[in-house]
């Protein structure tokens, strides 16, 4: 991933960091998702191959046979 410089006016680097603040994000965050819209890169698939990436990656699951479960596993109720 690359860095970039800007040069912004004080003020408004305040301004955007109260309301970053306020949505529980930061400037860095906002700056990118609009630069991913506005290049026309779609960060659902990005996320939704990260998703993919991590459950290829990790060791659990239901291994190459496939769990089976019963309908009294699925709907425990003790």
């Amino acid at each position: 991933m690359a860095n970039l410089t800007l040069t912004i006016d004080d003020e408004v680097l305040k301004q955007a960091r109260l309301r970053a603040i306020e949505q529980g994000t930061s400037v860095n965050a906002i700056v990118r998702a609009h630069l991913e819209s506005f290049a026309g890169v779609d960060g659902a698939a990005r996320g939704r191959q990260r998703v993919l990436e991590l459950a290829d990656a990790s060791s659990s699951g239901s291994g190459g046979g496939g769990r089976r479960w019963t309908r009294d596993e699925l709907h425990d109720r003790r």
